[in-house]
């Protein structure tokens, strides 16, 4: 049982980091896309279809971690509190720029929302740096220290690795000319590969940061896991399979303007 519940959550971090990663990259990516307010709504109409369904996967992995790792958590959450709270708020500006851009039809309403985006796009990255390069580096049990030079250039490469996964989801996902523009910048990698490439980069992120964690000193009692494990053993095909539908749906190139 312990096993399982490493494995599952690696496959739930892993799978949010991948899909999550590339929505949050492309919201990056915003303004560099999109060179006025019609090419930007083709960028956040790409986004559109992912980011609540990519969102699960972090809500299960933070499922996963409180139920199966309970003492993990709090240590984490401890040591790691402003970057999570920095997360946490990126998060939410995100979000509310994505849901309220379409609301009010005017062009200066639409420029703060896309800002609020882009911002809250590159707060959730060089977030989730912090608390990688922290959860690296603190230790269990004790406060993080201060981010120092180093600590923050391994952030910053972080959000780059997330900028770039971005970069190969618009490729795959814009048409016309945003897309022409986006292929152009792939150059000869094309845009398959880039997001290939990009999405082996995030899981090895992840993997990385997993080999440094006490997870099977942490791991909670067997009897709480023989009720969680075998739930969630349930519940994960259709995740996946809920997915892959959202995939096969939202396949298409986004080439007009649609949902937000």
């Amino acid at each position: 049982m312990e096993y399982a519940a490493v494995a599952l959550l690696a496959l739930y971090g892993l799978g949010y980091l991948v899909l999550g990663g590339a929505d949050i990259g492309a919201g990056m990516l915003l303004f560099a896309l999109g060179k006025g307010d019609r090419e930007r709504r083709l960028v956040v109409s790409a986004i559109a279809p992912a980011f609540l369904g990519t969102e699960v996967w972090l809500v299960a992995t933070a499922g996963v971690l409180v139920g199966a790792f309970p003492s993990l958590e709090g240590e984490l959450l401890t040591a790691l509190f402003p970057a999570v709270v920095t997360l946490l708020i990126g998060w939410v500006v995100r979000d509310v720029g994505l849901w309220s851009r379409g609301r009010v039809d005017a062009r200066g309403w639409r420029t703060v929302c896309d800002v609020a985006v882009c911002a809250g796009s590159w707060t959730v990255a060089g977030a989730w740096g912090l608390v990688f390069v922290g959860a690296g580096e603190a230790g269990i049990g004790r406060a993080g220290p201060v981010p120092g030079i180093g600590s923050l250039m391994l952030a910053a490469l972080v959000a780059a690795v997330f900028a770039c996964h971005g970069l190969g989801y618009a490729g795959l996902r814009l048409g016309g000319a945003v897309g022409a523009r986006v292929a152009r910048t792939a150059g000869r990698i094309g845009a398959w590969r880039l997001y290939a490439l990009t999405s082996a980069a995030m899981a090895l992120v992840g993997l990385g940061i997993g080999t440094r964690l006490p997870l099977l000193e942490t791991v909670a009692d067997g009897a709480t896991l023989a009720v969680l494990v075998p739930a969630l053993l349930v519940v994960t095909p259709f995740l996946l399979a809920a997915q892959a539908g959202m995939w096969w749906l939202f396949r298409g190139r986004v080439r007009g303007p649609g949902y937000f």
